[in-house]
């Protein structure tokens, strides 16, 4: 984990590691077990396979997920929390539960109802 990040609060400490377009989703997607990129890539069909790339980079660069790649033709990648990582589920859990409220409360669609 890169140490030399200076913060001057808590919450933009947070937010550093699991800020981002597309890593909420994907820690979210993480938590039943550890996925092959092709399978984060139909989870996430709005992320190009490039910023799905970057974002998968930066959280095994803060050493929340995990990227293991399998010796095999063709080659098989896996991404899944680490230790510190699987300390977020709670939040990341709570975080989706806020946005199930947020469409009941505004009267909308939950366009996740199938997830439901």
């Amino acid at each position: 984990m890169n140490q030399t990040r200076t913060f001057h609060c808590t919450i933009a400490a947070a937010m550093c590691f699991i800020g981002g377009k597309y890593k909420p989703i994907i820690l979210w997607h993480l938590i039943d077990g550890p996925k092959r990129f092709n399978k984060l890539q139909k989870f996430i069909p709005q992320a190009t396979p490039r910023m799905l790339t970057m974002q998968l980079r930066q959280l095994e660069a803060d050493e929340l997920i995990h990227r293991e790649v399998f010796p095999v033709v063709p080659p098989k990648t896996e991404y899944s929390f680490t230790e510190l990582g699987s300390t977020l589920i709670p939040l990341i859990k709570e975080i989706r539960e806020w946005g199930v409220y947020y469409f009941e409360a505004t009267s909308q669609k939950n366009p996740c109802d199938k997830d439901l």
